[in-house]
């Protein structure tokens, strides 16, 4: 039977950008070179500024371009040769020691320099290489798909990282338009790689399957027999929750299979936030050696205007410093979008947001609007059996 869609609404905050600490660190050199200068002229000449000129370059050396990092030197080595022609009694012997050591960390750093930008075009070529295998693995889906405006994101919980075990496709087939949306169990390589055998079966069954359940249990065998072939997918705790979806061309309802997977969400476009939760909780795709049982296709309106919010838990395990958990649907509930991208623009910078910054899993969210309108329509179509329909209207539920 067609499901409606539960739906409330609150107000959340609007996210906020922060990217100056890299610039602000770039100036931390001159800085220091200034506070020298100060110390210097603040303080008796006993005392010596020379800590401050000799640190300058060391600072320069991990922050700036060798270019950078000279002019630094050069420039902290001028303030400290003229700081001690300045002197009314300079001692020769002490001066000379100061500019030496000056000249002589100068020139560690710049060694130093060119080890780190060594180390920074190898890590280029490394994120090169794993965008190239993101892009191989989670292309990008089309803007538009049979009438549906799609967008997507892959979030990494660490900077340097392009790939891990979040997955998402879409693609359109002879049944309707076919997504998934999935967590492989664990890190690293083997999670990529158990990443390319669901979303390879997945594009083989999603055209050749004539129904969600088979679709599912097409992926549970290709997850069991990949365990069993390779030693690093783990056969007996390797597993995927995912949501398989289902939107037939030119219709109004969709299709759901979760398999242990946080529910999706329907974004309104009033503001209102739906959330379609299965009725009867599924395990894991993987987890099939565990006991057989049949997969439950549950249905659901998708009006005209509406955006499925599909994501991993990244998003709803994501948690503040005070332990809290991120609440998706609370947090979107009462906001409008333009489109799918302003969605989930909105929900990673609100997740991060929420984190302080330091997300501890990957993200992976698609967002998939139905048409241009913006108003739901006013009749619904229910499944009272096999082959049987009948469509009744109904009020707009506003609470």
């Amino acid at each position: 039977m067609r499901k409606r869609w539960r739906r409330e609404g609150t107000e959340a905050d609007r996210p906020s950008a922060r990217e100056h600490q890299a610039s602000r660190a770039r100036r931390l050199p001159l800085v220091v070179i200034a506070a020298g200068i100060l110390f210097d002229v603040l303080t008796p000449p006993k005392y010596s500024s020379a800590p401050f000129f000799a640190s300058a370059p060391l600072i320069a050396a991990s922050l700036l371009s060798p270019r950078g990092t000279l002019l630094v030197g050069l420039t902290a080595l001028a303030a400290m040769v003229g700081l001690s022609i300045g002197h009314q009694a300079p001692e020769t012997g002490e001066s000379v020691t100061e500019v030496v050591t000056v000249l002589t960390v100068g020139a560690l750093a710049l060694g130093i320099n060119r080890i780190v930008h060594s180390g920074d075009r190898k890590l280029a070529s490394v994120r090169g290489i794993a965008e190239a295998a993101q892009r191989a693995v989670l292309p990008a889906p089309p803007a538009r798909i049979a009438g549906l405006r799609v967008a997507a994101r892959y979030v990494a919980a660490q900077a340097d990282a392009r790939i891990g075990g979040d997955l998402y496709a879409v693609q359109d087939t002879p049944h309707g338009v076919r997504v998934i949306v999935g967590d492989v169990r664990g890190k690293g390589l083997g999670a990529v790689e158990a990443v390319a055998v669901v979303i390879g079966a997945f594009r083989e069954a999603a055209e050749q399957e004539r129904t969600l359940e088979g679709l599912a249990a097409r992926l549970e065998r290709a997850l069991q027999r990949e365990g069993a072939r390779r030693a690093n997918i783990d056969r007996t705790e390797g597993f995927t929750t995912a949501v398989l979806a289902e939107v037939p061309h030119g219709g109004g309802a969709l299709r759901l299979v979760n398999r242990g997977h946080p529910p999706p969400l329907l974004v309104y476009p009033d503001g209102m936030i739906g959330e379609a939760r299965p009725a009867v909780p599924a395990l894991p795709l993987g987890m099939g050696e565990l006991g057989e049982w049949p997969d439950r296709v549950e249905e659901w309106e998708f009006p005209v205007g509406a955006t499925l919010l599909l994501f991993t838990d990244g998003v709803s395990e994501a948690r503040d410093a005070s332990g809290t958990f991120y609440d998706p649907r609370g947090r979107l509930t009462g906001r409008q979008f333009k489109n799918p991208d302003s969605l989930l623009d909105t929900l990673v910078a609100d997740v991060a947001r929420h984190v302080g910054g330091r997300t501890d899993d990957d993200m992976a969210l698609l967002a998939i609007r139905r048409g241009d309108g913006r108003h739901r329509p006013a009749t619904v179509t229910h499944a009272i059996g096999p082959g049987t329909a009948r469509t009744i209207r109904v009020q707009p539920d506003n609470g």
